[in-house]
């Protein structure tokens, strides 16, 4: 199946906050783009206690991060970060915003 077009790539990078491990995340992110996020989630809760998802960048978001997100808080203290309005929106509507800690910014999701 291929991916659809008109699509920017994703991209994931990792930093540090407040002494707490943050993975940034930019651009769209389903069933095509999942992996790399997934990974990077999967090995920096495998390495801290508590991680930050800086969602500041995330340009479009699906079932798939849904289902990534519930299952790395299962595995670790995760934070979400400055959601967009797009992934704000769909934490709300599907519920997932009560079983995630959901914060403004990077520096309150790492201190809280």
């Amino acid at each position: 199946m291929a991916r659809p077009q008109g699509f920017d790539e994703a991209s994931v990078a990792r930093y540090e906050c407040c002494g707490v491990c943050v993975v940034g995340a930019h651009g769209p992110y389903d069933l095509y783009s999942i992996t790399p996020l997934s990974e990077a989630l999967d090995a920096a809760a495998k390495e801290h206690a508590k991680v930050v998802l800086d969602a500041s960048g995330i340009a479009f978001a699906d079932s798939a991060l849904l289902n990534l997100l519930i299952l790395t808080q299962r595995s670790v203290d995760l934070r979400v970060a400055a959601p967009t309005q797009q992934l704000r929106r769909l934490l709300d509507i599907t519920g997932v915003d009560t079983l995630l800690k959901v914060r403004e910014t990077v520096e309150e999701a790492a201190t809280c």
